[in-house]
């Protein structure tokens, strides 16, 4: 059985590629900004916001590629308010979520679904706690000149895999799931259906 990956997410691919998984990927070709919309209109919680976009992408990928195992998958950064951080549109965006970050304690959400012949097979989805440590404005300048506009497509405006470790006080729970996809239960069910060698 094939794996695609839904995603154009340089993170996911990584994550996939240095755990020895075989895969292909594709871009699901969604509008993710319309699709969040309707999502918000609607009240949705983070857990199911997450959900549903993992949920959008394999499926669009499943109808296209219907003899494959389909793999969408998507992350919100949740602040402890409960207000969902989009990805930054500007260096001054970016600067006002770490400030809203500052000094908090903060969830990341990843979700990941499976389809196959354009149906969903399999999900899960995980939580990280973020404890983030409180952040000079000297820290946020120097931060944002090393690391703008490579954090323009991350929720939370870091990559955890970089100097985006340097914002966080502690983490609670998978390095994974802060990297953007429940990897270890995705494993478990690619083992189950004969992808990877159980």
């Amino acid at each position: 059985m094939r794996l695609v990956l839904a995603s154009g997410s340089a993170s996911r691919r990584a994550m996939l590629e240095a755990a020895g998984v075989p895969f292909s990927a594709t871009s699901p070709g969604v509008d993710e900004d319309a699709a969040k919309a309707g999502l918000r209109a609607n009240g949705v919680a983070p857990r199911d916001f997450a959900d549903a976009l993992a949920e959008l992408k394999a499926l669009r990928v499943s109808q296209r590629e219907p003899d494959a195992l389909s793999l969408g998958s998507d992350s919100l950064m949740v602040l402890a308010d409960g207000t969902i951080l989009d990805k930054p549109t500007s260096r001054g965006e970016a600067a006002d979520h770490l400030r809203a970050m500052s000094g908090g304690r903060h969830a990341i959400v990843s979700a990941a679904v499976i389809a196959e012949q354009g149906r969903l097979v399999w999900r899960h989805v995980d939580r990280a706690m973020l404890h983030v440590r409180p952040l000079s404005e000297a820290f946020l300048e120097q931060y944002l000149d090393a690391e703008w506009p490579t954090i323009a497509g991350c929720a939370g405006c870091f990559r955890i895999e970089g100097p985006g470790a340097q914002l966080f006080a502690r983490i609670d729970g998978s390095q994974f799931t802060v990297l953007g996809m429940p990897l270890l239960p995705v494993l478990d069910y690619l083992r189950v259906r004969g992808v990877l060698t159980s």
